[in-house]
């Protein structure tokens, strides 16, 4: 999630992922993949920049968070989300030898 502002200055947060794009129309309008719209106070830069700061986190968070620390199943409302590791993409070599 990421923290938006209104223009007429209330913060919210949004759920970049679902993000499909955004335009300069001078405002920054924020489509997302069902159609609804945000018109917000920071450049299309800056959401790039904030949409890519949160994705880094989350991929630095997965490194250091085992999996198989708990069973999900157990857990409390106020214990600390977790989040699954990030497996390592293939070599393209290895990608070469799959195909073969």
């Amino acid at each position: 999630m990421i923290s938006l502002t209104r223009l007429s200055g209330s913060k919210f947060v949004l759920n970049s992922d679902l993000i499909e794009r955004v335009d300069a129309t001078p405002d920054s309008v924020v489509t997302l993949v069902d159609g609804k719209k945000y018109v917000v106070s920071e450049r299309p830069d800056e959401i790039v920049h904030l949409v890519r700061a949160h994705r880094a986190w989350i991929i630095a968070l997965s490194a250091v968070v085992p999996a198989d620390e708990r069973d999900v199943t157990t857990a409390s409302a106020y214990d600390e989300p977790r989040l699954a590791p990030v497996s390592t993409l293939p070599t393209q070599r290895e990608h070469r030898n799959r195909e073969a």
